[in-house]
């Protein structure tokens, strides 16, 4: 069987990892899941994944509220390393955060490999959409994001969280409305975001999350 990872980007558990999970793994509200949401909106045993031949499929066992992925209401559903995954107020991402890496890479290596023209394929829908890259600068922080500081006293814990709070809740909202599209008003048209962009935001806002779980709980 396969083992699968989730990362918890928003609700009660945000920052918490659940790495290497042998499937079936059930998600819900309920202690006796293996990967217990605490929200009311989340049904007692809510979502399945299982393997099935190599693909992971996400199944809603009949929910009050339903599943979504990645904003689309879901009954069945084959998982694609960096899907977002909704269930009640909770988002999940799939993927540990070295599968997200990967794909990044793969994403932009491919991307870099298409030649001058800029023609990239979109792998939200396999939409071959014009978009201009411009060579972006290397890694800031090589060896990933820098650690929160320690012993702070518990005006600066309150000040460190709200400022960390504040970005990360700005950039749920911004992929709250790049989960459908981004409306461009010189065209009227809709312009996709491309997926490279779409993973590397949610790595962002999964180390916020974590950054927020170490102040408030060191």
């Amino acid at each position: 069987m396969a083992k699968v990872s989730f990362q918890i980007l928003d609700g009660l558990e945000r920052g918490v990892v659940f790495a290497e999970l042998q499937t079936p793994v059930s998600i819900g509200r309920e202690d006796d899941n293996d990967i217990r949401l605490n929200d009311e909106r989340v049904s007692r045993f809510h979502t399945k994944v299982q393997d099935d031949e190599g693909h992971i499929i996400l199944t809603d066992l009949q929910s009050t509220n339903g599943t979504r992925v990645n904003g689309h209401p879901v009954q069945v559903h084959v998982l694609q390393i960096g899907d977002q995954i909704q269930i009640g107020r909770c988002i999940l991402v799939y993927g540990s955060q070295k599968e997200l890496a990967d794909k990044v890479e793969e994403l932009g290596a491919r991307r870099r490999g298409l030649g001058e023209s800029g023609t990239v394929v979109s792998d939200l829908e396999g939409v071959i959409e014009n978009e201009v890259f411009s060579d972006m600068p290397g890694d800031l922080f090589p060896d990933g994001p820098p650690s929160p500081p320690k012993e702070l006293t518990p005006l600066q814990t309150a000040q460190v969280s709200d400022m960390i709070a504040y970005i990360h809740s700005n950039l749920s909202n911004v992929l709250f409305v790049a989960e459908s599209f981004v409306q461009d008003h010189e065209s009227g048209g809709d312009l996709r975001l491309p997926r490279e962009a779409w993973l590397r935001m949610q790595q962002l806002q999964m180390h916020l999350a974590e950054m927020l779980r170490k102040v408030t709980d060191p």
